[in-house]
């Protein structure tokens, strides 16, 4: 059996501990479950990724804050249904 000794930020540890036990993991098992899946996946076992925003995304956002600077440019709405129609 080998050790691993690893660095990690105290709060980030604290709160993992905290959500394993909840689980009823130690930290050694879920390391261990950790390395399992690596193996079994072949690489990491989750998306490791930037998310960048669409540019559906992107324009709606253009959108808003051209209408913080000039308010007149939209319609405001007190009902819900009424702005999605």
């Amino acid at each position: 059996m080998a050790n691993v000794n690893i660095r990690v930020d105290d709060t980030l540890k604290r709160d993992t501990e905290g959500i394993l036990s909840e689980l009823g993991l130690s930290m050694s098992t879920a390391t261990n479950l950790f390395y399992k899946q690596v193996v079994r996946y072949g690489g990491i076992p989750f998306d490791l990724k930037i998310k960048r925003p669409n540019v559906e995304t992107l324009e709606a956002i253009a959108e808003v804050e051209e209408m913080e600077k000039n308010p007149s440019i939209g319609k405001p709405y007190t009902d819900v249904k009424l702005m999605m129609n």
